[in-house]
């Protein structure tokens, strides 16, 4: 079975994100806001090293919980640099509660961060076809106005090469390659 190149083929968990979720369209909120926060997290890293502490990211942050991540005191975020579960980075910890207030701001405005983040490509996956993953760009007009947009909104840590990574991995946008298993298992669903 072909499947993007970027997968590392001897690391199940990395086959099962990229089998699974890569590409698969989430309206989830509480979902959306934990994959943004992880490709913040990810910049000036391998998306793999952010995949592997997954699950101590979900537990340091509360499952993601933006109501108990506004919450959190100095000696919380003082902890969560030690934490070893994550990435220690001082700014991309503070990022996380930032982040945490400005969704909660977006709930509040539009009645969910779905609808919101949706209507950056009019609510309807964006389905590409790349013969080969070097043809895949890292940002488009569609992730500068997000990151843009985001940044006015009050985000951190949401360039738009971050903003692109967000929108295949949320599947605002399919870049599994043509030739792709999991390409050929979506069209077929799509008939």
């Amino acid at each position: 079975m072909k499947r993007c190149s970027w997968v590392k083929l001897d690391q199940p968990l990395y086959v099962d994100y990229h089998d699974k979720e890569w590409g698969v369209p989430v309206y989830d909120d509480q979902h959306l806001f934990e994959m943004l926060c992880l490709e913040g997290a990810q910049a000036g890293l391998s998306w793999w090293t952010i995949l592997q502490k997954r699950e101590g990211y979900r537990e340091a942050f509360d499952q993601f919980d933006a109501k108990k991540i506004i919450l959190y005191s100095e000696d919380k975020l003082l902890a969560l640099q030690q934490d070893t579960r994550i990435v220690r980075n001082k700014l991309k910890i503070a990022s996380v509660v930032t982040n945490a207030k400005a969704f909660l701001q977006i709930q509040e405005k539009y009645g969910s961060f779905s609808e919101y983040i949706w209507g950056f490509v009019d609510h309807h996956p964006i389905v590409n076809d790349w013969p080969t993953m070097a043809e895949v760009p890292v940002t488009t007009d569609r992730s500068d106005r997000m990151s843009k947009q985001l940044k006015k909104d009050g985000f951190k840590f949401v360039g738009s090469t971050i903003c692109y990574s967000f929108m295949q991995a949320v599947g605002m946008v399919n870049d599994h390659i043509t030739d792709c298993c999991c390409r050929q298992q979506e069209l077929a669903h799509e008939h």
